[in-house]
């Protein structure tokens, strides 16, 4: 057998190597959790094998991007070397064309298309190789990683420090937004794993409620004065003051009033406000949103006050609040405000405290949430001023126009889209 047939068959294995990569990651990705977790109660090893897999999905990443290179260039150089000996210089222009179709066709729509169609079988038959080679190449993808980020360093910015080309999530936001575009995701559903993605990089501060929005009590009051209150409002939990607004001593939760007012015969005046209060829980502003749920379902408590670095109470946070940056706003039968009120010229009528976020997700828009939270802030920010009510101002391709304002707080703007959002001049007019 000559030389070059030995060429030739180095080829094939490096292409079947590169396909073996892409249907891998695919499988791994796709696999059913579910399916793989009842496997694995069963007494499958491979399936358990495979859980031990996804434990870890930055692994699965690294290994395939390094395999996946290496055996693309190591067969795309053995092709042009091999050309090159048969037709001369013009064998690069060859070897070019001919690998591209190869390896898109072979390598990558095939194989991958394949493990989506049987994504927990072909998972089961590769999670034993892709522990071994995960092993193997780790020395490659821990010195890939680290020179990278050597290089980050030394660049002028520190925003890239932190960067990760291994990172699951960058991967996962490709794959979201790839389904979205190919119509297997609804565009809700794409909202919705993006934001989910989206918990650890928000803060408490983006989406607590301020404390000049906050319904509170003043335990100094009667006891049938906060039972009334509490009628009154829409909350069933609600922070406790005593002396001055800013001095929480407590949460009460609308269940254990009930169970006191049962208890005493439902005379409010003999209840002891003070003594069925749950204590308070502050957090600090800047705790990620990821980190914060965690922390609601690890204490089994629905409401924490936030804190600034002073400690100074800012404003609280809820369950509700998180959820709510996932599914979207979340009312119920007592809730009577709304927040957009549209108007007859395609404008809409908002809340200055309404969070940017949240409109862009009921319209469909793209105003810029990374130097403020609220519209009002927003709206002042690229203003460079405390706006009258009556102004109006232009930028990133929507109008705002100041409609409602108490002292130096802008309570009611008017926005209107008045170019597409991919038209629009980031900059203000």
């Amino acid at each position: 057998m000559s030389f070059d047939v030995w060429i030739l068959l180095g080829v094939v294995v490096l292409l079947v190597l590169s396909a073996f990569f892409s249907g891998s990651e695919t499988a791994l990705t796709a696999v059913s959790r579910a399916r793989m977790h009842a496997l694995e109660q069963e007494g499958n090893l491979r399936a358990r094998l495979v859980n031990r897999l996804l434990a870890s999905p930055e692994r699965i990443i690294g290994t395939v991007l390094v395999g996946n290179n290496l055996v693309n260039i190591l067969a795309s150089a053995l092709t042009t070397s091999l050309l090159i000996g048969w037709f001369g210089e013009v064998g690069v222009a060859y070897a070019t064309i001919g690998m591209t179709i190869v390896v898109v066709i072979f390598s990558e729509v095939l194989p991958k298309t394949y493990a989506l169609a049987y994504s927990d079988k072909l998972a089961l038959a590769v999670a034993p190789t892709m522990r071994v080679l995960i092993i193997v190449l780790r020395p490659f993808t821990t010195a890939i990683h680290f020179v990278v980020k050597l290089v980050l360093r030394m660049t002028p910015s520190r925003r890239d420090d932190e960067a990760d080309i291994l990172a699951v999530h960058e991967e996962l936001r490709g794959s979201i937004a790839l389904g979205e575009r190919g119509g297997a995701l609804a565009t809700a559903d794409a909202e919705m794993l993006g934001a989910i993605l989206d918990l650890k990089e928000l803060q408490v501060l983006d989406v607590m409620v301020h404390r000049t929005k906050m319904d509170t009590l003043n335990a100094d009051e009667p006891p049938a004065v906060v039972v009334n209150e509490v009628l009154a409002g829409q909350y069933s939990r609600l922070p406790v003051w005593r002396d001055r607004p800013d001095n929480f001593i407590g949460v009460l939760h609308t269940k254990d009033l009930l169970a006191a007012l049962a208890r005493n015969d439902w005379n409010p005046a003999t209840i002891d406000i003070v003594s069925i209060l749950t204590p308070p829980w502050f957090v600090p502003d800047t705790t990620n949103l990821k980190g914060q749920l965690g922390q609601f379902l690890g204490r089994q408590i629905q409401l924490a006050l936030v804190v600034d670095e002073y400690g100074e109470v800012q404003g609280l946070v809820t369950l509700e609040d998180i959820l709510e940056e996932i599914v979207g706003q979340i009312a119920d039968e007592h809730d009577t405000e709304t927040q957009i009120r549209p108007q007859a010229d395609g404008a809409v009528s908002v809340e200055g405290t309404m969070a940017i976020r949240d409109l862009n997700r009921a319209m469909g828009w793209a105003l810029p949430d990374d130097t403020a939270t609220t519209i009002a802030g927003l709206l002042m920010h690229e203003a460079e001023m405390i706006p009258e009510i009556g102004q109006a101002f232009t930028f990133h391709g929507y109008r705002f126009e100041v409609v409602r304002k108490q002292r130096n707080r802008v309570t009611g703007v008017r926005v209107r889209r008045i170019v597409q959002p991919e038209e629009a001049d980031p900059g203000a007019t």
